[in-house]
């Protein structure tokens, strides 16, 4: 769920007239507005960096080395389930 503020600060941006055309043409647009569509753009595109970064932390901290590692080195089959 997105969060806005009472104030929303007006900025500038520079399109070229195609992707302008474009944006324009569809109906979510027309529907929403070109600012509801871009906060929700730019809202999307900060969410997926965010994962990318955490998917990268995680792969650097459990990826690099097989098992669970030179500190825990013996104990992997103890924390197995009993057999049922």
């Amino acid at each position: 769920m997105m969060w806005y503020s009472s104030y929303m600060k007006a900025i500038q941006i520079t399109l070229d007239e195609q992707l302008l055309a474009r944006l324009d043409a569809d109906s979510e647009v027309r529907r929403h507005g070109r600012s509801a569509v871009l906060r929700r753009a730019a809202e999307e595109y900060l969410r997926r960096g965010r994962k990318r970064a955490i998917d990268s932390q995680y792969a650097k901290a459990y990826g690099a080395q097989p098992g669970l590692g030179a500190e825990f080195a013996g104990w992997e089959g103890e924390g197995s389930w009993p057999d049922q």
